[in-house]
């Protein structure tokens, strides 16, 4: 992320904003159980709010400058901070009763690896698991704040797609002006039995 970027993420702005609106907007209505994966935390405005929500929270990071700085603030909490590339988790199958990530996915760097990571997501949850988050909507401001940043905008009229592609169901997209959020099920063992009985 560029200077501004990681400033702004680090704001009182950012973190009014999380806790009030993009949060609670994200996961209403959202059952993702009590150990949940969260997917690029930056500096952990949004773990401080998911650690006050659910019982065990990891934070999966992929810079190491954030990744050890998270986890010497987060020491001693019910937050673990683990430092590694979303698009190959280093955690075993079925690991997570629900996972979330909050305008993140756009700083994966291809379309391909952002697919990767939404099959990864798929693996490491529990069958019956709930992914849940958002993103941005491309705009011109979105894109001057990305200046020399890492950006590949989602479309959200696809996202859906790619979503049931990794193998969720029971995916949903809304949107507002600026942003969107989704939320996906990895059907339950029965489920999964049919599904590939069907293939």
């Amino acid at each position: 992320m560029n200077r501004f970027h990681r400033w702004f993420c680090k704001s009182s702005y950012w973190r009014k904003a999380l806790g009030e609106a993009l949060i609670p907007w994200a996961l209403q209505g959202v059952d993702l159980g009590g150990n949940i994966l969260e997917i690029g935390p930056g500096p952990g405005l949004t773990t401080d709010i998911l650690r006050r929500r659910f019982n065990c929270v990891t934070a999966l990071e992929i810079d190491p400058e954030l990744a050890r700085s998270l986890k010497r603030r987060l020491h001693g909490t019910n937050a673990r901070v683990v430092e590694g590339d979303a698009t190959r988790m280093p955690f075993e199958n079925n690991s997570f009763s629900g996972a979330v990530s909050f305008t993140m996915l756009h700083h994966v760097p291809s379309t391909a690896l952002q697919d990767q990571l939404l099959a990864e997501v798929y693996r490491v949850l529990k069958p019956g698991g709930v992914f849940a988050g958002t993103d941005s909507r491309w705009g011109v401001g979105f894109q001057l704040f990305h200046l020399l940043d890492t950006l590949v905008v989602v479309d959200p009229k696809s996202i859906g797609k790619r979503l049931e592609i990794a193998g969720f169901r029971e995916v949903e997209v809304s949107m507002d002006k600026r942003a969107f959020r989704f939320r996906a099920k990895r059907p339950a063992r029965d489920e999964i039995s049919t599904i590939e009985r069907g293939r």
